[in-house]
C-alpha cells in the first residue's frame, strides 16, 4: 500500500509521532498509576488526565492557528510550539 498521497513531510511525521507518543505514555501512565480522582482547578470543572490532554491538545491547535494567521512570516513556528508546551503544562498544573 503507498501512502504517497497523503504527503508524508518531516512536520506532519512528528506531528503524528508525537501523537501518538503522548496516547501512549497516557496508557502506560494509566497502568502504572491507575488512580486517577477528578481534580477540579481553575477552570472550576472536574478533570481528569485524560481530559487535561485533550484540553492541551486543542488549545495546542488554537495556539498554531492563530500563530499561522496573525505572527508575521519571520517568526518560526517553533515558538508557537514552545508556546504551546508552557500551555500544556499549565493546563495539566492547574486545570
Amino acid at each position: 500500500m503507498s501512502f504517497a498521497w497523503m504527503a508524508w513531510t518531516l512536520p506532519t511525521t512528528l506531528f503524528f509521532v508525537a501523537i501518538a507518543l503522548l496516547l501512549t505514555g497516557m496508557g502506560v501512565l494509566a497502568k502504572l498509576a491507575p488512580r486517577n480522582e477528578p481534580r477540579v482547578g481553575i477552570l472550576r470543572i472536574a478533570t481528569q488526565r485524560g481530559d487535561r490532554l485533550f484540553l492541551s491538545l486543542l488549545g495546542s491547535a488554537f495556539i498554531h492557528l492563530a500563530w499561522i494567521a496573525l505572527a508575521p512570516a519571520a517568526l518560526p513556528l517553533w515558538m508557537a510550539t514552545m508556546a504551546s508546551l508552557v500551555y500544556a503544562a499549565l493546563v495539566f498544573r492547574f486545570a
